[in-house]
């Protein structure tokens, strides 16, 4: 992983992100993508399903699908100087990555359809059979008729890129959004923006990355150090739906030639008040973000 140091004058791209959650053996795990190395974006690394807002994702006959009104998912962001139509278009943002990388469509059939209609499988089956060919998420909802499933989705934090980007030249406002993978659909990667996908509990997967076998990006870093609080999805969700999503503005800044990032908490920040459980900061040594206590300090 390199260190960016140029500074990025546009503004941030909104995005969306779903960090899909299920319960394994031993408790919580996580879904991972590995970005395509050829990517602009985190090449090589292993992130959540995710990506930017697309013009498409708020387009009137989307909103239309839409099982929650805009105002009660706008009030859930809780974000007041947002419209609702975009606070509403950010959940369709989030619903179609979850479906373009991961393949889990988290939207159903009309509740008046009858049971001589297509089944949920064959319908999920034609799904992605229409995305393999190419067609857009928004004519794919029409074609199957489909209501975007925003339940399923449950805001859990919003982040902000730097005007320094350490490990992008992009900047990007995104909400992170928790979600239980649906026990009826297996989820699984393009093979075109990301070629591998694992579940894998929050402690392993940074473990993992402690002993060098994946690659992570500070957000997910620091997002699987949250996620290794909660014992089961169940939880992480309770958890996010009884707060507002906190505003993460990491501030990186050089010590003695070593890039560190600090976050809400931490002495250095502007902010005081602690957005996350875990470290404070993270330092650019080994070629990898690392905090001052280790990996121990990661599992908390």
């Amino acid at each position: 992983m390199q260190i960016n140091s140029e500074i990025v004058t546009t503004p941030p791209l909104d995005s969306a992100t779903v960090v899909m959650l299920r319960d394994g053996p031993l408790g919580l795990e996580v879904l991972l993508l590995k970005r395509h190395a050829a990517s602009s974006v985190l090449g090589g690394a292993f992130v959540f399903p995710g990506g930017k807002l697309d013009a498409a994702d708020a387009h009137p006959d989307v909103l239309q699908r839409l099982d929650r009104p805009a105002a009660d998912l706008h009030a859930q962001l809780g974000e007041p100087e947002l419209p609702e139509g975009k606070a509403a278009s950010l959940f369709v943002a989030a619903l179609r990555e979850a479906f373009e990388e991961s393949s889990v469509l988290l939207a159903h059939a009309p509740s008046g359809a009858t049971a001589a209609g297509p089944s949920h499988l064959d319908t999920l089956a034609a799904a992605r059979e229409h995305l393999s060919q190419g067609m857009a998420f928004t004519s794919l909802l029409a074609q199957l008729n489909l209501t975007l499933h925003t339940q399923a989705l449950v805001p859990w934090s919003r982040w902000i890129t730097p005007r320094v980007p350490s490990v992008t030249h992009k900047r990007f406002d995104t909400r992170f959004f928790l979600a239980h993978a649906p026990l009826d659909q297996t989820a699984a990667h393009d093979n075109h923006e990301t070629t591998e996908s694992v579940w894998l509990s929050p402690r392993e997967a940074l473990t993992r990355y402690w002993d060098g076998h994946i690659e992570l990006a500070p957000p997910q870093i620091m997002s699987l150090s949250h996620l290794s609080r909660y014992p089961s999805a169940a939880s992480a969700m309770v958890a996010a739906l009884s707060q507002t999503p906190p505003t993460i503005q990491p501030e990186p800044f050089d010590q003695e030639g070593m890039r560190v990032i600090c976050y809400p908490g931490d002495e250095r920040h502007s902010v005081r008040a602690r957005a996350l459980p875990g470290p404070t900061r993270l330092h650019f040594r080994n070629r990898r973000f690392e905090p001052v206590g280790g990996l121990a300090e990661l599992l908390g």
